[in-house]
Parts: structure tokens; C-alpha cells; sequence
């Protein structure tokens, strides 16, 4: 388990963006991230969902839980947890166990990444993200430790301002809100 704190934007010009994170921060990769989330689903909007990612190779289950004490008005704070399933085998075991537990595919995201890594700082992740149905977004993520969240914080906060990003722009409403909130069942 580690601290996922972090903040999203909605993009209105991706190339400007662009170039304006490659003046501080190095490309690191372009990614396909495929996910199902899965939840006990009554009417609504679940109040507790985790996600599987299959990367090409392995299955892996995430899950967060909030921390509302540390998070703000422009930074979430996230516990996060990751489980390795490993191959097709394992992901078929778990997913007789969650379907046992009454537990259903609920919503798919699909979002293309361009990942860069901050200069000042490569435990600051920067992505531009092009959401399947929601659109163009920019992520800023840093993963540490408890006692590391107020530096995490400082260097998003500097991140964000290099980029020029107005913090009434910031909306951190999670993927899944917003598809659930424009397409309601996927």
C-alpha cells in the first residue's frame, strides 16, 4: 500500500499542454489503460468499486480508499492498493470469487496515457489522458508515504503552476462519477 495524492484538469488544448509539460517535465511512455470496474450493484451510484487492468501480460486488481482528512479543495489524497492476479488462470479464480460475492461488472474505462516524468522530481508523474467518451484531461500523481503527503502536495501545487493551469479549472470528480453521471449503466 502507498499514498496516491494527486489532481485532474479537463483539457481545452491538448497540444499547447503538451508542449508546455515537455519544457518541465521528460516522456517516459504512451500507454493503453483497459479497466472494468466491478461493484455490488444496487440502484445508483455504488458507494464502494475496485477495478482490473489487464495490461497485455497480467491482470492486476486496484482499489483506494479516500483520505478526506488530507485531501483539499484541488488535491485528493488515496490510499491505494494493488493485488497482482497474474495470468488467465488466476483472473478466472477471482472472478468465480467475485462472482460468488454477488459482485458485477459495473462500468469499463479505456483512457490512452502519455506519461512524463517531472525534472525536478520523477516521482511526479504527469499525464496527458484521453478518456474514451469524457475526453482530454491532465493528471498530476505523486505515490509516497504518509509523512511524505505536505511535499507531494508542495511539488503538484508547483507543477500546476508552471503549467499555467488556473485552480478553478481543477476537477477532481473520479472517471467512473463521470461516466456513471453522462451514461449512467456501461
Amino acid at each position: 500500500m502507498h499514498l496516491e495524492i494527486e489532481t485532474k484538469v479537463k483539457i481545452k488544448n491538448v497540444s499547447d499542454l503538451r508542449s508546455r509539460i515537455k519544457k518541465i517535465a521528460k516522456h517516459k511512455n504512451n500507454i493503453l489503460k483497459k479497466d472494468e470496474y466491478f461493484a455490488v450493484v444496487h440502484d445508483g451510484y455504488p458507494k464502494k468499486a475496485f477495478r482490473i487492468r489487464f495490461d497485455g501480460s497480467w491482470y492486476v486488481v486496484n482499489f483506494k480508499k479516500h483520505l478526506m482528512e488530507l485531501s483539499d479543495k484541488e488535491i485528493v489524497v488515496k490510499e491505494e492498493y494493488e493485488i497482482n492476479l497474474g495470468n488467465k488462470e488466476h483472473f478466472e479464480n477471482f472472478m468465480s470469487l467475485l462472482s460468488d460475492l454477488k459482485f458485477e461488472k459495473w462500468i469499463k474505462k479505456e483512457k490512452k496515457s502519455e506519461i512524463y516524468l517531472y525534472n525536478k522530481d520523477k516521482r511526479a508523474g504527469i499525464e496527458i489522458n484521453n478518456v474514451k467518451k469524457l475526453g482530454w484531461f491532465l493528471e498530476i500523481e505523486y505515490l509516497c508515504s504518509r509523512n511524505e503527503v505536505e511535499r507531494a502536495k508542495k511539488v503538484i501545487r508547483e507543477i500546476l503552476l508552471k503549467l499555467g493551469i488556473d485552480k478553478r479549472d481543477i476537477d477532481n470528480t473520479g472517471y467512473t462519477k463521470m461516466l456513471w453521471g453522462k451514461f449512467g449503466e456501461l
